[in-house]
């Protein structure tokens, strides 16, 4: 039903309608080509890290610290925005304990990098590609969260059609 999705689907409801736009095929694969490339050169540095197995160790757990928090502060910011828009509140505090763990992840992890004892050019490399990784884990969750919302709306429309369809 959704292996071939229209580009945007129009929702009518008692307001005015709605219309969902989908991302481009090219856009989808932009999306996970940048956050796969982003998780291969991580992996690549870290496997090549020079220095102690600890070192390699605490780099590996900030890296994917760093990645779930990312996941995670996008959902709640995204379930914030829809909450207030239906005029709900949120957990008290959620919104500390998930920006204070994408501040804590990332802390640690630059932390970890700036003291690790190795060339200043592979902590550079180490670093931008960390940031390519966590900003592109950000698109990639806003990508999958818009195509959920746009599959909802679409299946929506085919089980409570309107007039106009």
């Amino acid at each position: 039903m959704f292996n071939n999705p229209p580009r945007f689907h129009m929702v009518s409801g008692s307001r005015s309608p709605l219309i969902v736009m989908r991302d481009t095929r090219a856009w989808q694969f932009q999306v996970w080509a940048s956050f796969g490339l982003a998780v291969f050169l991580c992996a690549i540095g870290l496997a090549w890290l020079p220095g102690q197995a600890l070192d390699r160790a605490f780099m590996v757990m900030g890296y994917v610290f760093c990645l779930s928090t990312a996941f995670v502060l996008s959902k709640a910011v995204r379930d914030q925005q829809t909450a207030q828009r239906a005029g709900e509140a949120e957990t008290p505090m959620w919104r500390f304990v998930v920006w204070g763990g994408f501040g804590v992840a990332m802390g640690l992890t630059a932390w970890g990098l700036l003291r690790m004892q190795i060339n200043e050019t592979y902590k550079a490399y180490l670093g931008v590609s960390w940031l390519y990784l966590v900003t592109s884990a950000f698109t990639l969750a806003k990508t999958l969260r818009d195509r959920h919302e746009a599959d909802l709306m679409g299946r929506a429309r085919d089980r409570f059609p309107t007039q106009e369809q």
